[in-house]
């Protein structure tokens, strides 16, 4: 057997500096250390910082009064960020640069009057804090069928966003039916879809005729991830969606050749070479590294918390 890792895979800039700032928090100020959701979607990663003293809630409500708290890579609503500053939290903001700038071209938009749609996953959490970041009602599309639904007119002064993480071929269809029907449709200045997750679903195409089988590392709750397991199933993959090497089963690999693995942004790279030792020692698999196409050194600065 022959094993294929696609290059780039794993972690993306966005995601290092939310599991950097959670630890940076803990050593700065003590635990325990609360975070409003998963601070990414990967168990793992939330394990390690639980063992290091973070504590996830789901709400603020779940937040003592004057703790602190870390706002997730997927970024709040303002209704949030204006509750925990009412209750007097000290908050620390790990929302994902390139999630910003979609916030800023909602507030941005809205004020010049444009009437906004949001391609995105409904109950996401990064949408549901998109969708927060204005007064006017935002309209959520999550399907071309969507697009037939809208009622503005012709001449209606609109414009979209998308969330960071979803197909890029899924979304190049869903604005095309939109710039059909909307002839004035304004797009963002620059696409909002993330460059790791286009780089991510760039790799998993390459592997369209040269495996037999695709192993996706990431969380069912992974938007990112789940894009590369389908994208894997339409170009005619056997493809899965694992969160370790615990959830492989040997019954999938009879008659497979060449199998390739990849990992959502929010995966660890230790998971993928768990899955590696696991086929090397099952099958004695001959393991190769794809070439990398697109080279990724982008950083993000820190909060400026850390900055003093």
């Amino acid at each position: 057997m022959k094993v294929i890792l696609a290059n780039p895979r794993g972690f993306c800039a966005g995601v290092d500096r939310a599991i950097e700032i959670v630890e940076r928090a803990i050593e700065l100020f003590g635990s325990p250390m609360y975070v409003r959701h998963e601070i990414v979607h990967n168990k793992h990663v939330c394990d390690e910082l639980r063992e290091k003293g973070a504590v996830f809630v789901e709400e603020l409500s779940e937040v003592p009064d004057e703790e602190y708290v870390v706002f997730s890579a997927h970024g709040v609503s303002r209704a949030i960020i204006a509750d925990a500053e009412k209750r007097g939290l000290n908050t620390i903001n790990a929302t994902c640069p390139l999630v910003t700038k979609v916030h800023m071209e909602a507030k941005a938009l809205s004020k010049r009057g444009y009437t906004l749609l949001l391609i995105g996953h409904e109950g996401h959490p990064e949408v549901e804090g998109t969708l927060g970041q204005v007064n006017e009602p935002m309209t959520l599309i999550q399907t071309v069928d969507d697009v037939a639904t809208l009622n503005f007119t012709s001449d209606s002064q609109i414009a979209y966003l998308t969330q960071t993480t979803l197909s890029v071929d899924e979304t190049a269809d869903i604005i095309k039916a939109l710039k059909e029907k909307y002839a004035n449709l304004k797009a963002p200045g620059k696409e909002d879809i993330c460059y790791a997750t286009t780089n991510r679903q760039s790799a998993v195409r390459e592997f369209e005729g040269n495996v037999d089988l695709l192993l996706v590392l990431g969380a069912e709750n992974s938007s990112n991830s789940r894009r590369l397991q389908e994208l894997g199933i339409n170009k005619g993959l056997q493809s899965y969606l694992i969160a370790s090497a615990k959830d492989i089963q040997v019954s999938w690999f009879e008659g497979v050749g060449t199998v390739g693995i990849t990992s959502g942004a929010s995966a660890p790279e230790k998971l993928v070479q768990e899955v590696v030792t696991f086929l090397k020692t099952t099958f004695q698999a001959d393991v190769l590294e794809g070439l990398e196409r697109e080279v990724e050194d982008v950083k993000f600065p820190m909060p400026k918390i850390f900055q003093k």
